[in-house]
């Protein structure tokens, strides 16, 4: 199977999201907050970490939905068949589509790992952000 037939990892959504996670991810807490005070201050820290919570909210939603692919099912169950029906047709038309399935799950769990690592790095800062805000007079 060559490579140009397997599909993109990510579509330009995921990119997005990618790219959000990963802007969020160069954000300081204490940068960002210096030199303000009072209602900027809290309303600066608010909106960052809401910010932070929407972001990790769209990767929770599409990691469910790659999770779905890399755990679908299982593209290998020729193998349970016997030999005369996997040569069927010189197995070239099952080989194609074993194969187009395992590339798929296997750029779902390359995007997969890519948004993992980067909402593990997120998920620490939204909750000191949290733990900030939750310091704020009511």
């Amino acid at each position: 199977m060559s490579r140009a037939s397997t599909p993109p990892p990510l579509t330009a959504e995921d990119e997005q999201l990618l790219t959000r996670l990963r802007d969020l991810s160069l954000v300081d807490l204490d940068a960002l907050l210096a030199g303000t005070s009072g209602d900027g201050y809290a309303q600066l820290l608010v909106t960052h970490a809401e910010d932070l919570e929407d972001a990790l909210r769209s990767a929770r939603a599409r990691l469910s939905e790659l999770a779905k692919t890399v755990a679908g099912p299982d593209p290998m169950t020729l193998l349970d068949a016997p030999f005369h029906l996997r040569a069927k047709d010189g197995g070239r038309e099952a080989a194609e589509r074993i194969g187009k399935r395992l590339a798929a799950r296997a750029a779902a769990a390359r995007a997969l790992a890519r948004m993992d690592d980067l909402i593990a790095a997120l998920v620490p800062r939204l909750l000191e952000a949290d733990r900030r805000r939750a310091s704020l007079p009511r």
